[in-house]
């Protein structure tokens, strides 16, 4: 804000005589200060970082005094807020955000900080106000009173004057320890003795043994089909497509694996992929060659083991028992195309046109999936989401402020269900995004799975300020 200020002249601030002139270039000033601060935030902040300039605060400025200098010529007591609002969010700071959730943000701050309230004498606005702080506008004046103001707010500014919680200070912190961390361990020497006296190599293959261990066969997918016979549902071709994924991957790991044991044990030469498929391995990494056939994930090999074992497990139970009774998106390469066989299927059933359907989410009660005895009758039930940015109400059933140091907390078994999106009437609830990871989506769009509705007894602008969404995976 003081830099902005700074390149605000004293012509530029009288050059409007609307009395209420003054006051709005510090709200707007304030808005141009909490937009670029969110980035520091990272993925909870914007999904894609953006970069807002002076150009765009001065722009708005000079919409500030056209239209209040008309207002004031024509005796108007009344400000345009929806035009101010509409060229301001939608079209200059709009105009650079390509994210749609991105842009409800905006929407919100607009509503938050732009109307009549700003200026009502029966109660003063707040930007943000605690025990500690208090920003608001100050009283009407020259320049200084506003630079005053400015030097006046603390240093250090919480999350909570952007309507952040405060948790994501923490995850702040914590990210740039895992890239310091990351930078160290690729620095770290790669010769001689590792912890326990054995060599690299050694170390190496002995991960590259435990991991080919552990790596299944091949699933059949011959035998698969024939199981499925002629009529075969919307679902059968999803597990189809994603057992010929997975055996991709596995076939791919096993050939590397393979082939690095041998390379160490000085049988063939090492070439530059197995090179990287043994640095990765020494350093807890996943191979690129194996990320590459994998869904998007930000786990350390370990995990992500773990989390490939599972996988296997739900395909295989799938295959053998038919469908699960409670799906694990998490464990499938590309959960949209199981959502969408849902719709297909329900579609096709009740005679509704595909392109007029949609999915309807709410969170059930039930804990975890053993308490789940059957499948419902339509759609699914979907287990392992993260919520982030909030906490659940298990008695209400509804979302709740995070707990302190809680960043992350795991979503009751959700209950996805086909309807036609003529019948669909929703009220209190937070349309939230499902994201593949924590890094959200890309500036592509690509990482959005579906969106689920969470019910809400506070106003939804609390939650999307706060970047409330799901994840199907942890870090």
């Amino acid at each position: 804000m003081r830099a902005t200020y700074s390149r605000v002249s004293h012509e530029s601030l009288t050059a409007c005589p609307h009395p209420l002139f003054k006051g709005l270039v510090y709200v707007l000033a304030f808005f141009h200060a909490v937009v670029q601060e969110r980035r520091k935030y990272g993925k909870i902040g914007w999904n894609v970082p953006y970069d807002f300039s002076e150009s765009d605060f001065s722009v708005c400025m000079e919409i500030l005094n056209t239209y209040l200098t008309k207002a004031y010529n024509q005796g108007d007591s009344d400000i345009p807020w929806g035009c101010l609002k509409y060229l301001i969010g939608e079209v200059m700071y709009g105009g650079r955000v390509i994210d749609s959730f991105d842009r409800r943000i905006l929407t919100v701050y607009m509503d938050e900080y732009l109307g009549d309230f700003l200026f009502s004498t029966f109660r003063q606005f707040h930007f943000f106000k605690n025990k500690d702080v208090d920003y608001r506008i100050p009283p009407s004046g020259p320049k200084t009173v506003y630079i005053e103001e400015i030097e006046n707010m603390p240093l250090a500014n919480t999350p909570e004057v952007m309507g952040l919680h405060s948790n994501v200070e923490i995850g702040y912190y914590t990210l740039a320890v895992k890239e310091m961390w990351t930078h160290l361990i690729d620095l770290q020497p790669q010769t001689g003795e590792s912890s326990g006296g054995i060599t690299r190599e050694e170390q190496i293959s002995q991960v590259a043994q435990d991991i080919q261990n552990k790596v299944p066969e091949l699933f059949d997918m011959d035998v698969v089909r024939k199981t499925f016979g002629t009529d075969v549902s919307p679902t059968s071709v999803v597990l189809l497509q994603e057992l010929e994924r997975f055996n991709k991957l596995v076939d791919r790991m096993q050939q590397s694996l393979a082939e690095l044991i041998r390379a160490l044990a000085g049988e063939v030469g090492m070439s530059s992929e197995l090179d990287e498929v043994s640095r990765a391995l020494f350093n807890g990494h996943i191979p690129a060659v194996w990320k590459k056939l994998a869904p998007e994930t930000l786990k350390s090999l370990g995990s992500w083991m773990s989390h490939f074992k599972r996988r296997h497990e739900q395909y295989e139970s799938w295959v053998n028992e038919g469908e699960p009774k409670v799906m694990w998106l998490s464990g499938l390469h590309i959960p949209e195309s199981y959502l969408t066989a849902l719709v297909q299927a329900a579609c096709r059933n009740n005679g509704w046109p595909l392109d007029l359907s949609t999915l309807y989410t709410e969170v059930t009660r039930y804990r975890s999936e053993d308490e789940i005895s059957e499948r419902p009758r339509q759609g699914c039930f979907v287990s392992g989401l993260f919520l982030e940015g909030a906490d659940w109400d298990m008695e209400n059933s509804c979302l709740m402020k995070s707990k302190p140091k809680a960043l992350v907390v795991e979503l009751p078994v959700l209950r996805v269900i086909p309807v036609e999106t003529r019948r669909l009437r929703l009220q209190n609830t937070l349309r939230t995004p499902v994201y593949t990871t924590s890094m959200r989506r890309n500036a592509m769009g690509v990482g959005l799975v579906f969106e689920a509705d969470l019910f809400t007894t506070l106003h939804i602008s609390h939650w999307v300020l706060q970047g409330v969404c799901l994840c199907l995976n942890t870090d």
